[in-house]
């Protein structure tokens, strides 16, 4: 395909009129924040962000954008994690953001569903179940920015996935906007539609490279009646796996979080956030937090007593301590979501999204772990996550003392290691963050050739021009 040129002034002014200039971002400093992703790996040029209030005027635009061969990036709240949201260099392509689809259009506690559009807050669509008695369990430490629109379009994960499901498990229904601006109305709260190809889910995790969504109907649950959260110290990941093993032997249904994290990430927050008590009177190697929920009044809070007590006997938990406050149980969650923030502090992160097979999950940190440190001496991994449903973020932070640079330089090398590693355990590359730019030329060394073509022609089919988020995914 040739090279694309920046739109015309006479195109980008029929742009800019389907959404009006007051909704238009022409100026370049006014632009910043959407052009730079949450790591800052990548810096894109638009010439302009439009910013549309209606399905119709995102419809609009891409019937023009597909007539004229113009390149469209959409983004929701930009906090992807591998650059599917982040214009190219070039300036040709057009940033669409969705952050005006904000509106909640329906809320339906009897079927359990709630129709949203693609620019609602995560934490707002929480907030709204919690309204009406309901749980929408989609959890992510990105939550008060993130998008429902951006979330179905990654096929986000979070910490709720092991009860719930990713968000793929969450959607009923999707109104999208096609390439040459048809909409495909596909919008229903159905459980069961036997009706042909199931459509949503082609949408569903293609990170806006097949068509643009729009509004989705979402799965709501029951709120849990009873909660109980512990953290317990531990001495090794393998630990970690027999507690959870034993929680599903004893908790089953009950366990809506298991989440593991090493000891150095809560020495990064003693060091640099310095806001960090210990929550357990002496430091343990590793951590877990486990929540278990039920829809019950009573007999959860004997369920963790039972299941931690056995943990110790069996040498699984050295420590424990269950929360006995709402605000306790908060503060073991920002221990959780504290590490992701604090990897910046002590310099250079190299991050990868793994997941691999939940019985593999020890051997794989344990395995990763030699090999990073053999490729740069001094390296610290500091692997955490969801180890209920498999997913290590395996990231590894610089040698004390080393040039920041210089070490971020060596990100593809040592990802082939990291990445080398977790195919050896039948695992994946991208377990909850999507392909994007970052991962998209790694795509073809790890998908099955056969799968990839269907992708391609699946492209081919729904944008023909390529004008969708080009050069992302594939």
């Amino acid at each position: 395909m040739s090279e694309r040129k920046a739109p015309s002034s006479e195109l980008l002014s029929r742009f800019v009129a389907i959404v009006g200039e007051k909704y238009a971002i022409i100026n370049a400093a006014e632009q910043e924040g959407y052009l730079i992703e949450n790591r800052g790996l990548y810096r894109g040029r638009t010439p302009a962000i439009l910013r549309p209030g209606s399905t119709a005027e995102v419809a609009a635009i891409l019937k023009l954008a597909n007539e004229t061969g113009t390149p469209i990036v959409p983004q929701g709240g930009n906090t992807g994690l591998v650059g599917g949201q982040t214009p190219s260099e070039s300036g040709a392509e057009i940033l669409l953001s969705l952050t005006r689809l904000d509106r909640i259009r329906d809320i339906d506690p009897s079927s359990n569903t709630m129709t949203c559009e693609a620019g609602v807050i995560l934490a707002k669509a929480q907030d709204a179940a919690a309204e009406v008695n309901r749980l929408f369990p989609l959890s992510l430490g990105a939550e008060g920015s993130c998008t429902i629109g951006g979330n179905l379009s990654t096929n986000a994960g979070g910490t709720g996935a092991l009860a719930y499901g990713v968000t793929r498990d969450l959607a009923l229904g999707l109104e999208v906007v096609l390439a040459d601006g048809r909409i495909w109305h596909g919008l229903n709260k159905l459980k069961k539609d036997n009706t042909g190809y199931d459509l949503k889910n082609l949408f569903i995790g293609a990170e806006g490279t097949l068509g643009i969504i729009t509004t989705a109907v979402l799965k709501l649950f029951p709120r849990p009646r009873s909660v109980e959260t512990a953290l317990a110290g531990l001495p090794s990941p393998a630990a970690a796996l027999g507690l959870f093993n034993l929680a599903n032997e004893l908790a089953g249904d009950s366990i809506t979080s298991f989440e593991f994290m090493p000891r150095i990430g809560f020495d990064f927050m003693r060091e640099h956030l310095r806001e960090l008590r210990d929550p357990l009177p002496t430091p343990h190697a590793w951590y877990v937090l486990i929540e278990l929920s039920s829809q019950a009044s009573g007999g959860l809070p004997e369920a963790m007593q039972e299941l931690l007590g056995k943990a110790i006997e069996r040498g699984f938990v050295e420590n424990v301590v269950v929360a006995t406050s709402l605000e306790q149980a908060r503060s073991f969650w920002r221990l959780r979501e504290g590490i992701v923030e604090v990897q910046k502090f002590p310099g250079g992160s190299i991050k990868h999204d793994i997941s691999v097979p939940v019985a593999s999950v020890p051997d794989f940190v344990a395995e990763a772990s030699a090999a990073v440190i053999k490729l740069v001496p001094g390296a610290r991994p500091v692997p955490f996550g969801h180890l209920g449903d498999g997913n290590v973020h395996f990231n590894v932070t610089q040698p004390e003392g080393a040039d920041k640079a210089a070490y971020l330089g060596r990100w593809e090398e040592m990802n082939a290691v990291v990445h080398a590693i977790a195919a050896k355990f039948g695992g994946s590359i991208s377990a909850e963050h999507g392909i994007g730019r970052l991962k998209r030329d790694l795509l073809p060394g790890v998908k099955d050739p056969v799968a990839l073509e269907m992708m391609r022609a699946l492209k081919q089919t729904l944008d023909p021009k390529g004008i969708l988020n080009p050069g992302k995914v594939l």
